[in-house]
């Protein structure tokens, strides 16, 4: 009966043990070492090297190969700008035909915006 109770206690106690553990990778690195060695009035001192393999926290390897990104068949692409500046030229010129006078103030300004939107709609935007 006692080994009834246990059971569930042992299963469950594991549990965490399991889920957090590790893969088993190891990774070292060679790291050179060196230590001064006093010298005394007889002797000169001197630089003592050495190489040891310490053990290292293992880095995450970045892909090599970065998969392109979807394409999105719904993107507007259009440009309207060559439109809109010949539409603005084209503009302004038939203001500046169509008034006289001090309406120049107005009308080339008006001819440059409204050819600049009819020449948007027509190259395609």
């Amino acid at each position: 009966m006692k080994s009834l109770l246990l059971l569930p206690l042992i299963l469950f106690t594991s549990l965490p043990v399991q889920a957090y553990g590790t893969s088993g990778a190891r990774c070292y690195e060679e790291v050179w070492r060196e230590e001064y060695v006093p010298g005394s009035y007889n002797r000169r001192g001197y630089v003592r090297r050495w190489q040891e393999t310490v053990e290292v926290p293992c880095r995450r390897r970045q892909p090599s190969y970065q998969e392109p990104a979807p394409h999105r068949g719904n993107e507007d692409n259009n440009s309207c700008i060559e439109g809109s500046i010949i539409g603005g030229l084209l503009g302004a010129a038939g203001g500046a035909a169509l008034s006289r006078g001090e309406g120049n103030f107005i009308g080339i300004p008006l001819g440059i915006a409204g050819g600049a939107l009819i020449g948007c709609q027509v190259d395609g935007g």
